[in-house]
């Protein structure tokens, strides 16, 4: 077979280390010497990243065979953009060293975030070869005056973890980006400033390359779709897919007695003997957590049960000071550390070959976020992947059969990509106005080749365009709303204010004001969000970055702390909570359980939860496939009515809201609600015509569907609580500069005064909808509860008459106890009083424990 010389040196390369080339690698590098955009689909730890990069060296060798070695100011060639920061360290170590090993005197850089101040004036100066980069940072990049000059001779851009990207504003950020990158590339070649024999360009007429990384989703040809836009020759495009027998050992952690597990909750420190056995067996290992705050009381009872740990555990999440974090991961590549308690901040790509095992401490609510955390053990071509599953309740056992059953069949989440999102659409206008200006007509021309914005009308970026211009119908009289000038057709910023300020807000992750901790005696720990320490008084403790805390001022938007010794501390809280279980592991969770109601017992998790559900069997009833359970039960403090449909917390949500309302049109009636992923309850002070509303045929119909949802909720303040972010992204509030950011009750008042107004005199504002239909999308996930109530039709209503809380029921009961505040009782007190029963089997409940509907 005929190999150019840039094959050659990359096969000698892989020959000097002893590594061989997959088969998707050779098609990949086959694909990319052609000429052609696309997706490498590849598992976690298969080589996917010099599967792009080395066909990229091959290239440039190709044109340069005799003087490759030189060095040259080539500029800048290969743009590799990466959801997180902690991504660029690693990928920039391995790609340095490839280039030294083949003999390319190249330079790897990153531009992000972290990147101290120095060496991004450095990198205005002289552009590297390969710069790595986050999505933000690329619009910072366009923000630069004449940034069309970084990008003249780049051949070719890259996503990496596309999939985390997709069905994200971040992921909008990149489409934008791209479309921009494309369309200077295209008036470079009109130009004639690219010809076939600029030494920069990659395969001459073909223009610039676009790559995306992704792992295996359910949506993979949308996902290409979405990352390459409406413009890209679909001959072009080649999807490339690794079909790897990747070796993975799943297990689950089980409780000795179920019995006596926990039947709600979401910690799960009471399995912590076992998942330390596990850990000591091992080399290294990553315990998995959900959150931050759960991450953080994981790692203080190891430390509190098992001090032979300290110094070889260590802990790992985003709040974390950089220098911490990036001391954990090189201690991990240096395997100094037996274990790390972290976050989804090591979810991605960064490849610590030491790790040979990973806990996952309660559901990862979705197979593909659980592969993805699985595949951080056993990060290399041919090693075993091992996962241990721990579950924090006892019915989370289920969710790992059906982890286990989803990934046998292939079963993974789509990530839907987001439309129309017009507050990134506004702050990326500014952004180029910042920069050199735009023209309307050619940027709607561009704009409109993104997927996100295929269908944007022109009549609404013309409103966009009044918006940033003259501050549309309703702001028209306050400078701070006009920030773009437009002279002879050119939409500019010539206010360096209003320069200074976007460019220190561009982005679209939003989050609560960030607090940094710091030590009295000087250094940083990490941030905290201010909602938890404005209720901090002086002398208060909490546990954060492993240390237990002595509050003793703030100043300055920083706390400063002093060690405690004491023994108690409160666990900071961030914004985000639980994740609800995802469309597809919630079908095959109903499957596991129409297995369970046929008797069928092969799963170690469902032999191990038979007493329960022999529990429910008996005192109610287990669900088929084609049967929709629901429970009803008297109590002192009312009437309860527990629905199943296990469709996950956000879709209960809306649905026991919808049912609410439709049985107050019975007759009226004050309820109160509560929900977890597998069902919701609705209770109210007096009997509940539950008989008479299931034999209406539009009890669970979708007619009138939003008209009924927007009754049945405060779709007002739904949409107000969403447009925080909106206004925050499109450039309506300024947070702040570094180290003076504005309080967020500041914030919030002025994004609640801005709804309010637009919502009275501009109704029909592209934010107050986008806010709305946002609201509808993802708070309620609108489809998910259409798509349920459309199944829940076509199934058997079996209404059960029961005497106490059955196990099903119970986690629900409890979860609205854990939230409720106004109580002087702790919970362990009121659960005790749920369990209690008086001489007539009724549950005694107070009817202040629930939040009314």
């Amino acid at each position: 077979m005929f190999m150019t010389i840039g094959q050659q040196v990359i096969q000698e390369w892989y020959r000097r280390k002893n590594w061989r080339q997959f088969p998707f690698q050779h098609e990949m590098e086959d694909a990319y010497l052609a000429g052609y955009s696309g997706l490498l689909n590849a598992p976690t730890g298969s080589g996917k990243t010099f599967a792009v990069f080395l066909p990229f060296l091959a290239d440039y060798i190709n044109r340069h065979p005799d003087t490759y070695h030189t060095k040259i100011n080539n500029g800048l060639l290969m743009l590799w953009i990466t959801p997180l920061r902690a991504l660029t360290n690693d990928i920039r170590k391995a790609m340095q060293e490839a280039c030294d090993e083949i003999g390319l005197p190249w330079r790897i850089m990153t531009r992000t975030g972290d990147t101290p101040a120095a060496e991004k004036q450095a990198l205005k100066h002289k552009l590297p070869e390969v710069l790595l980069t986050t999505p933000e940072s690329l619009h910072l990049m366009l923000a630069q005056k004449e940034y069309p000059k970084i990008f003249q001779g780049l051949q070719v851009v890259v996503i990496d973890e596309w999939h985390e990207l997709l069905g994200s504003k971040r992921g909008v950020q990149v489409e934008l980006g791209l479309s921009r990158l494309k369309g200077l590339a295209r008036k470079l070649e009109v130009g004639g400033q690219r010809s076939e024999n600029d030494s920069r360009l990659g395969t001459p007429g073909l223009g610039l390359r676009i790559w995306g990384i992704s792992a295996t989703i359910g949506n993979l040809e949308q996902a290409v779709d979405v990352l390459l836009g409406n413009d890209f020759p679909k001959d072009r495009i080649k999807m490339v897919r690794a079909f790897l027998d990747k070796k993975l050992v799943i297990k689950s952690v089980i409780p000795e007695n179920v019995e006596n597990y926990s039947w709600s909750g979401h910690i799960g420190v009471k399995l912590l003997p076992q998942v330390m056995e596990i850990v000591a067996k091992s080399n290294t290992t990553l315990i998995f957590t959900n959150t931050r705050s759960q991450a953080e009381i994981w790692y203080h009872a190891i430390l509190d049960n098992y001090p032979e740990y300290a110094g070889i555990m260590a802990m790992h999440h985003g709040s974390l000071d950089n220098e911490v974090r990036n001391w954990v991961e090189q201690a991990l590549h240096a395997e100094a550390l037996k274990v790390v308690v972290c976050t989804s901040s090591l979810d991605l790509g960064v490849d610590f070959r030491p790790v040979d095992t990973v806990v996952q401490v309660g559901s990862p609510k979705g197979v593909a976020r659980f592969m993805q955390r699985a595949g951080r053990s056993g990060h290399h071509p041919g090693a075993t992947s091992r996962a241990y599953f721990v579950p924090t309740h006892s019915l989370e056992l289920l969710e790992g059969a059906a982890l286990k059953q989803g990934i046998r069949q292939g079963i993974y989440e789509s990530r839907d990509p987001m439309l129309l999102s017009m507050d990134v659409l506004i702050q990326y206008m500014v952004t180029l106005a910042v920069s050199d200006g735009f023209r309307a007509d050619e940027l709607f021309k561009e704009v409109k080749t993104t997927y996100a914005f295929a269908d944007l009308a022109r009549q609404e970026f013309n409103e966009l365009l009044d918006f940033i211009t003259h501050g549309g119908r309703v702001l028209a009289q306050y400078d701070e709303f006009l920030k773009v000038e437009v002279e002879n057709g050119l939409y500019k910023v010539n206010n360096r204010r209003v320069a200074m300020r976007h460019r220190l807000s561009i982005g679209t992750i939003t989050s609560d004001v960030s607090i940094r901790v710091r030590w009295l005696s000087g250094g940083s720990l990490g941030t905290i969000e201010e909602s938890f320490i404005s209720k901090l008084k002086e002398g208060d403790t909490f546990w954060f970055a492993g240390q237990n805390l002595e509050f003793v001022r703030i100043k300055e938007m920083s706390a400063y702390v002093r060690k405690s010794k004491a023994k108690k501390g409160l666990i900071p809280s961030w914004m985000g909570g639980r994740m609800p279980l995802s469309s597809q592991l919630s079908a095959v969770f109903r499957d596991k359980l129409d297995q369970v109601a046929h008797g069928q017992e092969e799963d170690e998790e469902v032999i191990a939860l038979k007493p329960l559900f022999n529990m429910q069997a008996e005192l109610s009833h287990l669900p088929q496939k084609n049967e929709f359970l629901v429970e009803s039960f008297r109590a002192r403090d009312g009437h309860h009515l527990v629905f199943y449909p296990f469709e996950g917390r956000l879709v209960h949500e809306g649905m026991a809201s919808l049912l609410a309302y439709r049985i107050s049109r019975i007759r009226s009636f004050s309820f109160s609600i509560a929900m977890n992923d597998y069902g919701f309850e609705l209770l109210a002070d007096e009997d509940i015509p539950i008989e008479q509303a299931l034999e209406d045929a539009d009890f669970f119909s979708i007619n009138n569907l939003i008209d009924d949802i927007q009754l049945s909720l405060n779709a007002n303040e739904m949409a107000r609580r969403r447009f925080r972010d909106i206004a925050h992204i499109g450039g309506l509030v300024f947070t702040g500069y570094p180290g003076q950011p504005v309080k967020n009750r500041h914030l919030q008042a002025s994004t609640s005064l801005l709804f309010d107004v637009f919502t009275e005199y501009d109704p029909k504002n592209l934010l107050v909808r986008q806010a709305y239909n946002e609201a509808l999308a993802f708070q309620l996930e609108e489809f998910r509860l259409r798509e349920a109530l459309q199944r829940i039709q076509k199934q058997t209503i079996i209404l059960k008459e029961i005497q106490r809380p059955t196990p099903f029921a119970f986690p629900i009961m409890v979860d609205s106890l854990g939230r409720e505040r106004l109580t002087t009782e702790t919970l362990e007190e009121r659960i005790t009083r749920l369990l209690r029963t008086d001489e007539t089997g009724i549950t005694e409940r107070t009817p202040r424990e629930r939040n009314v509907w």
